[in-house]
């Protein structure tokens, strides 16, 4: 993985920012690709940091796969979301006021974050992904009451069955996470404008 000098940072510098976003990017891809996302969503008051996956993939096999197939990549990739929410307690923001994101690969890696993470966060953003393993993989009960959490996919996106969000959506409902879910016609990989607003209208808030 990237060292923490290598990673991008948009945004209102963390020590002085009312709220911070680590974005994560999806498999393929790379922190410059997301830093676009990261200046279009740009809001006054926000950082946003932006980790990255070596050779541009945060683990090996697809996210539904048995997490034992994804290891050690995917404990070493959450541990680097770990050190960026580090960085920005660092610079003195409070938990409540960090969120996490991501695009694909990356929003499967933010969603599993949030939900294991055991404290509390400003929000949780899925865009096109889910929480990785099978459908039936056991896990633990989490508490996140009143977390707000993004689940937003097309709804016949060959990379993230629909399946997934949707039981995603209830793991996330059962912990006590307030859920958006937002599901879009057709197979398209890619953002949409209603979860952008979602996340403007988050960031925003957390500015305030």
């Amino acid at each position: 993985m990237e060292t923490p000098a290598d990673w991008l940072r948009r945004g209102e510098p963390p020590a002085s920012a009312r709220g911070g976003v680590v974005l994560l990017h999806g498999r393929g891809s790379s922190p410059a690709d997301l830093a676009r996302l990261a200046d279009h969503l740009a809001t006054p008051g926000i950082a946003f940091l932006l980790p990255g996956a070596r050779d541009g993939s945060w683990y090996p096999r697809r996210f539904l796969a048995p997490r034992a197939e994804n290891e050690p990549h995917l404990t070493a990739a959450l541990a680097t979301v770990e050190a960026a929410v580090r960085d920005l307690l660092a610079a003195g923001l409070p938990p409540e006021r960090i969120a996490v994101a991501g695009f694909s690969q990356g929003a499967c890696l933010a969603l599993e974050h949030a939900y294991a993470a055991a404290r509390p966060l400003a929000f949780a953003a899925g865009l096109s992904g889910a929480l990785p393993g099978p459908l039936d993989a056991p896990r633990p009960p989490a508490a996140l009451p009143g977390l707000p959490v993004l689940l937003a996919c097309a709804e016949d996106d060959a990379h993230i069955p629909r399946a997934h969000v949707d039981r995603t959506a209830e793991q996330f409902t059962a912990a006590g996470a307030a859920v958006t879910r937002l599901s879009f016609p057709g197979a398209h990989h890619g953002l949409f404008p209603e979860e952008l607003a979602w996340l403007r209208a988050q960031l925003v808030r957390l500015a305030g």
